[in-house]
């Protein structure tokens, strides 16, 4: 099943298959799971990019149209009905991002593990050989490195688009208050 997501992830980037599939394999395991991980985070992102574009400004509309229907707006009772208006805006917004921000140290800590992986890998191949033998050595540590690169290349790009998604919902619940006026 994952070998068959791989593939469909490189024929969605227009990776060429042999190189693609070169990358896994130097990778190893532990690549793959990056990948899966990677996957996992870039939907939660795009997701939350759909939700601020299409989803939060419907709801906004509705629960400001239930705050301009009421009578009173400027009761104790009113202001708690006004904050629950608000915190519920907040708490959609903000849904999915503790989750990305989870992904997105994920990844290089997967990495590492490529890391200690592929040089477990080294340090067998001399034991196995008794001395050091090269290939088996630059394989163990093209392992490591690939692992790695693909670690931190997620988390990098996974960290920018946190950021920006973090400082946007920051933007959207300062602003949320101005909206609903309390004559």
């Amino acid at each position: 099943m994952i070998d068959g997501l791989l593939v469909l992830i490189g024929a969605a980037l227009d990776l060429p298959r042999d190189s693609f599939e070169d990358f896994l394999r130097l990778g190893g395991w532990v690549v793959q799971v990056i990948l899966v991980a990677a996957l996992a985070m870039w939907t939660l992102i795009l997701e939350r990019y759909w939700y601020l574009r299409r989803i939060h400004p419907v709801r906004l509309e509705a629960r400001k149209a239930e705050w301009s229907g009421r009578h009173d707006r400027r009761s104790w009772t009113a202001h708690r009905i006004r904050d629950q208006l608000l915190s519920e805006l907040k708490v959609g917004m903000t849904a999915t991002l503790p989750l990305i921000r989870v992904m997105v140290p994920l990844a290089p800590l997967l990495g590492l593990l490529g890391t200690v992986a592929g040089m477990l890998e080294v340090f067998d191949a001399m034991t196995a050989a008794g001395q050091a033998d090269v290939r088996a050595m630059a394989y163990g540590v093209s392992h490591a490195m690939v692992a790695t690169l693909a670690g931190l290349v997620v988390s990098l790009l996974g960290l920018f688009f946190s950021v920006r998604l973090t400082a946007r919902v920051r933007w959207e619940s300062d602003r949320l208050p101005d909206r609903f006026v309390t004559e």
